[in-house]
This record gives structure tokens, sequence and C-alpha cells, in this order.
């Protein structure tokens, strides 16, 4: 075996060892969603959760919900690719009422394909804006994009993706937040979970009806970041009631 080749074999082990070592749960092989509630005990509702997200919206109950009452504004954020998603942490401000209460937007990112699906079609990407309020109570608002036309809001942020994982970077120009919800804002809610481990229950979720564009092309511009398809499969509904 020449030199440069052994050379090449240790650094690919390096690698491997480096990958495996800074995360405890992936998306392939003996990590995968599948074994996430095998891998810390912390992580147990993942497998034994009756409540768990995504789902396939299907069979809802029509209840007239209002319009959800968003204030999203235009606003400096920072953006970090955490190696299972790219993120966009978001200063205070940005806010949804629901219930009576403020949840305040923490942060948002993004999965592809679709983690929920509606009526069994799944979509090539999912966004998932994360809201919390004094509680400490979580609630997921969740956009579908459709293929279509370019989102120009979301070309913006595909342009400053870090390239390195874990680094967080300011994004250097203000986004208008509104550029990624739609403008209908009716919307299918259920009771669910976090989407990765410890896949915690209890949240709020919120799927909006209306889907935005996204193009191929931007489509395959998050994959060559991430990798891999980056989504759970869906859950077991185990009674839980949709409405919309």
């Amino acid at each position: 075996m020449n030199g440069k080749l052994l050379l090449a074999i240790l650094l690919s082990a390096s690698f491997s060892l480096q990958a495996d070592e800074t995360s405890t749960w992936t998306y392939e092989g003996q990590r995968a969603p599948e074994h996430w509630g095998t891998l810390k005990p912390e992580f147990h509702l993942c497998q034994d959760g009756r409540n768990q997200s995504p789902i396939d919206i299907r069979g809802e109950l029509r209840s007239n919900l209002a319009p959800l009452t968003m204030q999203y504004f235009t606003t400096a954020l920072s953006i970090v690719n955490n190696g299972h998603t790219v993120q966009l942490n978001v200063p205070s401000g940005n806010k949804v009422q629901l219930d009576g209460e403020t949840f305040m937007l923490k942060q948002l990112h993004f999965h592809s394909p679709s983690e929920n699906t509606i009526k069994g079609k799944q979509y090539p990407m999912e966004a998932h804006f994360l809201h919390k309020n004094k509680q400490g109570e979580l609630l997921v608002v969740a956009v579908m994009y459709e293929l279509g036309k370019e989102n120009v809001v979301l070309e913006k942020v595909w342009q400053q993706i870090p390239k390195g994982l874990n680094q967080e970077e300011k994004i250097k120009q203000a986004l208008d937040l509104n550029g990624l919800i739609p403008d209908s804002k009716y919307y299918y809610r259920f009771s669910g979970s976090l989407t990765t481990p410890p896949c915690s229950e209890g949240v709020r979720w919120l799927v909006f009806k209306q889907p935005l564009s996204v193009s191929e092309n931007q489509i395959t511009q998050f994959k060559s970041v991430i990798h891999h398809d980056n989504n759970r499969p869906v859950q077991e509904l185990h009674g839980r009631v949709i409405v919309n």
C-alpha cells in the first residue's frame, strides 16, 4: 500500500470518528430515527411516546379556527449548520398569539423532504418555526414548500450558510421573515412532540394549509449542505384529533 493511499484511509477514519463523537443521533444507520429511543435513557419518548410528531394530516375535524395572528418583522438573524439542519436563530420581538397567550419566535429550521404529510402527500421541504411562551411551553408553526419558482428570502439564507459545522454567523442583511410564511394563515392543529431527540411531548403544532414555493435548485443546495434526507418518518396518531 503506498503512502498516499494509507494517509487517505487514516484521514477518512479520523473524520468518521469525529462525526460519531459529535453526534449522538443521526438520520442514517445505527443512530437513525428507528433507533433514537434506545440511544439514551432521556430519548425514551422517541420510542415510547404516544403523542409523537410528525404525522400524516387526514381526517381532520372542522372547528372553524380563526387565522393565526402573527407579528413577524424584518430582522437581523444568525445562521448555523448543526449537521442535522440549517437553523436561523432569531432575536426577540417576533411573535404569534394563540389561546390568549403570546409565543415568542426563537428559531426556525428546515427539513427535506417534509416531515409532516397532508393526506399522504409529502412536500420537498418543510420549515419549522419554534416559539416559546413565558411558561416555557412550545409551539411549532410549520410551512410546506412545493416545487415552483425560487423563494427570494430563502435564496438570501442559502447564500450565507456557513461551510463549517456549528459555526454560527450573522446574516449580512436583515431578512423579512414574512417571506417565509404564506399569506393565508389558516392551519391544521394537533398536539405533538419535537421531531428530534429527546422527542419531548406537549408541543402545540400548527401546519399552514397554504404551501409556498421553492425551486429545485434551492432543494439541491440544501441537500448538498446536509448530505442526506433529514426527515423523521410519520408517527402513529394514537387517537389524537386534528382540527382545522
